[in-house]
């Protein structure tokens, strides 16, 4: 009932020891705290929040336009209702290395268990768009140099993400993602490889956890979990799915209800009253409401010695 059964330092240590070279873990991404908990309630690993999704579901495109504050509050919000890991995306980490540091922290302070920074400059892009920009190596080491120097829990992951393939290659991606590991990352995210084989360089190439985005209509393949662990691949995440599958079946009950003047069509296909209720935990709700509740007051007689004590 309520929030999480763990803290976000449990939380923390098990992304850590989850995260293994090879496992292909896999974090569905939540667009809101309801589906954080179906992610969790269907048995998968983790729970990732993509920046993408903060601000599509804002309105607003993927190009740096969100704050820290809203992340950080949506991505808290996410984050307290389901006993998984939950990741963020922290996009350039909102600003230059103090800011970054600042970032870290109000992160740790939401609970979360990790985040990635890139190494792209605002207006940033989403990173499976062609027409990236990233910063020179020097900024981006120390963006990820004030994220390991800034936070207080030393079991709060701290992800590089790099664009640079689109930009100058896989052989800079990987160099640059040593780099990041030897600046304090503790995990490397590399965006939009080209095919199954880049992401076994760069897992070959660094000795720390490798993250796979699997989103779709980008410029990678959609692999299989076994495909990925087969290569190296220790995290597997599906950014914006939920997302997607959500607002496409809403168009299509609007549809309906403006074609037939009824969503009487669409009903089937919809989550039941009784469902929703499961997922909510409605039932625990009301037990516990009960249990305050119901209970008496026993009279006191106004005029007893008792009636004080």
């Amino acid at each position: 009932m309520l929030y999480s059964t763990v803290t976000p330092e449990q939380k923390r240590l098990a992304l850590r020891e989850m995260l293994v070279p090879g496992t292909a873990r896999q974090f569905p991404g939540a667009f809101n705290p309801l589906s954080a908990r179906l992610i969790e309630e269907k048995g998968f690993d983790g729970v990732y929040v993509s920046g993408a999704v903060l601000a599509n579901d804002l309105g607003l495109p993927d190009i740096g336009l969100t704050t820290l504050t809203e992340v950080a509050t949506r991505a808290g919000q996410i984050a307290r209702m389901t006993d998984l890991p939950t990741l963020v995306d922290a996009d350039t980490g909102f600003g230059e290395p103090m800011n970054v540091a600042r970032s870290i922290q109000e992160l740790e302070h939401a609970g979360l268990a990790g985040c990635h920074i890139e190494d792209q400059f605002n207006p940033k892009r989403c990173g499976h768009l062609d027409g990236k920009n990233v910063v020179d190596l020097d900024t981006m080491v120390k963006r990820i140099a004030a994220a390991a120097d800034a936070r207080r829990d030393p079991n709060f992951l701290i992800m590089a993400r790099t664009d640079v393939r689109a930009v100058e290659g896989l052989d800079a991606a990987i160099n640059r993602a040593k780099a990041l590991v030897d600046a304090g990352a503790d995990a490397i995210f590399p965006e939009a490889m080209k095919d199954i084989s880049e992401f076994e360089a760069v897992c070959k190439a660094v000795d720390v956890p490798v993250l796979a985005n699997m989103t779709e209509f980008g410029k990678s393949a959609l692999f299989t979990r076994q495909q990925l662990a087969d290569v190296g691949v220790a995290m597997v995440i599906y950014p914006v799915t939920l997302l997607r599958s959500a607002m496409g079946e809403a168009e299509r009950v609007l549809d309906a209800i403006a074609a037939d003047g009824t969503q009487e069509s669409r009903v089937d296909s919809m989550l039941t009253r009784a469902r929703l209720y499961e997922l909510v935990d409605y039932e625990a709700y009301n037990r516990f409401d009960t249990g305050i509740f119901n209970f008496q007051v026993p009279d006191l007689d106004i005029h007893s010695n008792n009636a004080n004590l």
